[in-house]
């Protein structure tokens, strides 16, 4: 006998997406609604491990005003004292290195303003201002976004969570899925370690178990999880919480403030990822292991803008932390979400190339959209499931697409 009861909507994955959706979902006025977490807190897995930036300026208008109700919701929910999101409106700036670069820069300058995303060109002392302890001296560009920021991951999930449990929403955790009941070319329901649930719609939101859960419906998506990395320093001289986020796409880079330190990223162009079908449903990813060799990398190629070597600087970098996991990326570079024709009621919300944290509050808004809408956008219409079940594709081919959404993330796509 179950002690969860059924639902209409059952989201399985407690992090930022599946927090996201059933807030979106209870907004919508859809409180029917059960949130499985697998861990014994919300926002505990894939969500734990993410660098907390939020950037709007995307290279297609869809994808900027996704991120712009995003930092709406996470500039509401900081509004709520019992439990923010800690979101940081600081801003944001992004540096150009090269003319193609520059470039780029009109082009995501037209989209921001179609999108109504506030975008200005500043100078190198301008930057400057911004960000004192930084030299900007290969700069041939800088953009700057006033509203974007960053947030605390985790705390994300909890501020979901705690705004969703007063609209009615309800959330198990240290929970496991086992079974996806399936009758008819439809949902029927599920079985867990607490028993079984019916429910009208099942919602995918596992993360780096997305994979399996779509297999438990008869599906099969590739849903690539890829490693990424990035560390936090230990205190550096001129840094404060209240500076802008940074990217420097030309080097790979991205960072922020991280109380008086550093945090510091970047995408490697020789990825490492692990298959889904390499490990199980019950299980976890493999460890990733700390690769000091990017790391430092990232550090060298950020050595011209700011020297982040604290007092061992013989040594390198010291770090207060190591951030690393496996996000999932898609061979499309597109979410994975909507329901499928094939299992009705079976919804993804997955394959996030790394922006289901700052892109959580708008992917459930299009999940919303994709359900409920009679006529959703072509937009939301691409992100369908049914784009993998009803087309042939390999594993050895997606794997290696994959894989290059996530080597060319910043890649300057052509006109």
């Amino acid at each position: 006998m179950s002690t969860l009861g059924d639902a209409e909507f059952v989201i399985i994955g407690g992090g930022a997406v599946g927090c996201g959706v059933a807030h979106a979902l209870a907004k919508a006025g859809k409180t029917d609604v059960l949130v499985l977490e697998r861990e014994y807190d919300v926002g505990r897995a894939t969500t734990s491990q993410g660098a907390g930036l939020a950037g709007q300026l995307r290279s297609s208008v869809d994808r900027t005003r996704l991120a712009m109700h995003s930092v709406r919701t996470f500039a509401e929910l900081e509004k709520d004292p019992e439990a923010r999101p800690e979101w940081h409106p600081v801003g944001s700036i992004r540096v150009a290195e090269t003319p193609e670069r520059v470039e780029e820069f009109s082009r995501l300058e037209r989209v921001a303003r179609e999108a109504g995303l506030d975008v200005a060109r500043i100078g190198n002392d301008e930057a400057r201002r911004l960000w004192p302890a930084m030299s900007f001296a290969r700069a041939k560009a800088v953009l700057w976004c006033p509203t974007d920021g960053y947030m605390n991951p985790t705390s994300v999930a909890k501020s979901y969570e705690h705004d969703c449990r007063r609209r009615g929403v309800r959330f198990a955790v240290s929970t496991a899925v086992e079974k996806v009941v399936v009758k008819g070319s439809r949902i029927e329901g599920i079985e867990t370690s607490r028993g079984p649930v019916r429910c009208r719609y099942l919602v995918n939101a596992a993360g780096a178990h997305a994979y399996h859960v779509a297999q438990l419906a008869g599906l099969e998506l590739p849903i690539l999880p890829v490693r990424h990395e990035y560390f936090v320093t230990v205190r550096v001289p001129g840094v404060h919480p209240g500076l802008p986020c940074f990217r420097i796409p030309d080097a790979t880079l991205y960072g922020r403030p991280s109380g008086d330190g550093v945090l510091l990223g970047g995408w490697e162009p020789a990825s490492l990822r692990t298959r889904p079908d390499e490990y199980a449903l019950g299980s976890r990813p493999p460890e990733v292991e700390t690769d000091r060799a990017v790391l430092a990398g990232f550090e060298s190629s950020f050595a011209p803008y700011l020297s982040i070597a604290g007092p061992a600087a013989a040594s390198g970098v010291e770090y207060r932390r190591v951030g690393k996991g496996w996000p999932t990326f898609t061979p499309d570079g597109r979410f994975i979400l909507g329901e499928s024709s094939r299992v009705k009621g079976f919804v993804m919300a997955g394959g996030c190339n790394a922006h289901g944290i700052s892109g959580s509050a708008g992917i459930g808004k299009l999940l919303v959209e994709s359900l409920f809408d009679e006529k959703p956008s072509a937009y939301v219409r691409s992100l369908s499931p049914d784009r993998f079940t009803e087309a042939r594709w390999d594993w050895t081919t997606a794997a290696r697409s994959a894989q290059r959404v996530y080597e060319t993330y910043y890649a300057i796509e052509s006109c």
